[in-house]
């Protein structure tokens, strides 16, 4: 009955998330008396099996079939269901990703198991697993728990610590087939084309933000650019050369309000909110963003909120832990100074 907890790989590496997701199985483990069992599919198993090991796994399962090289739905979720049908483990855990909000939902329908998402606290009670999860934008927390005799749950990145590692381990390996995998798959990868250069928003630590008052750029527009065509270029300009300026000093990652990004001031991939990316960064910082509660939903539970906008009554001040009202295109700037000269 042990804990079960997915270790994310991609191109032959973990997943930091994974290693918190572990550090989140090993507490209910400890709540089930019972230990955690690492599983890792695909590339380069055996290395991340000796990772997972440092990580606290006592025990992982690996296995290396070729079918496993490239995420595909189908073959994850064949051996994953297999694995759960045979060995009944009392929880399966995985970092709240897109892959593993699929991968562990089809498990759970597959074994007609009960799924606790995106959860930021677990606890056992009466030999039951009980997560919490932010619900209504952030505004209530939910607790919830399944009656099945083996509970699937994501946990929200950041919200659990990674283990310490330790410098030796020796889990018990073992290696399976994938007698469960079909034959013929219907999905095909061709490649994948990450991005390179930045700093993915789940996992940042820190993130900057911009929304729509980026567009309150100081700086001139080209002379043949006039109403919206000048904003973007404007809160382009911004993003580029005022909040990418303070991100690097920091290590921080970009981020933006839905706003900004339906404006076509940035990127989709930066969007913060309901409809973006939901993180919990240690720092967040917002730049001319109002705080729209579809935004809040997908930053309130960061650690530390430093707004700064000229509206005194934005919401986002309800919220932030330090909010400086004042042009940020002055702001940002000083702030960023003062931090090099702080940091060195």
């Amino acid at each position: 009955m042990s804990v079960f907890v997915w270790i994310e790989t991609f191109a032959g590496d973990a997943l930091p998330s994974s290693w918190e997701a572990l550090g989140a199985a090993q507490t209910i483990a400890d709540g089930l008396n019972t230990d955690t069992t690492a599983l890792v599919f695909g590339e380069n198993s055996d290395e991340i099996a000796d990772d997972a090991g440092r990580f606290g796994a006592q025990r992982v399962i690996v296995c290396a079939d070729d079918r496993l090289q490239d995420h595909r739905l189908e073959s994850y979720t064949a051996l994953l269901s297999q694995l759960v049908e045979e060995r009944a483990p009392s929880a399966v855990i995985a970092a709240a990703t897109n892959r593993a909000r699929e991968l562990l939902a089809s498990a759970a329908a597959d074994s007609e198991s009960g799924l606790i998402s995106d959860v930021i606290d677990l606890r056992v009670e009466d030999g039951f697993i009980i997560g919490t999860r932010p619900a209504y934008a952030g505004k209530v927390l939910m607790e919830m728990t399944a009656n099945t005799a083996t509970s699937f749950v994501t946990v929200r990145g950041r919200a659990f610590p990674a283990p310490t590692p330790a410098a030796d381990s020796a889990p018990e390996i073992e290696a399976v087939g994938a007698d469960a995998i079909p034959s013929e798959l219907g999905v095909r990868v061709d490649e994948f084309v990450p991005e390179t250069g930045q700093v993915n928003l789940t996992d940042a630590a820190i993130i900057v933000s911009g929304g729509r008052g980026m567009a309150n750029n100081p700086c001139a527009a080209p002379a043949d650019m006039s109403g919206n065509e000048a904003n973007i270029w404007k809160a382009k300009h911004g993003f580029a050369n005022t909040l990418r300026p303070l991100a690097e000093a920091l290590g921080a990652a970009i981020g933006a309000s839905r706003a900004a990004v339906d404006a076509g001031y940035i990127a989709y991939e930066h969007q913060v909110g309901q409809t973006g990316k939901v993180v919990n960064p240690d720092l967040y910082i917002a730049c001319g963003i109002s705080g729209a509660i579809q935004h809040q939903a997908g930053m309130r539970g960061s650690k530390i909120i430093v707004a700064i906008n000229k509206d005194a009554e934005a919401p986002i001040f309800k919220l932030s832990r330090y909010g400086i009202v004042g042009d940020l295109y002055e702001v940002v700037p000083a702030l960023r100074e003062a931090l090099e000269e702080k940091l060195g």
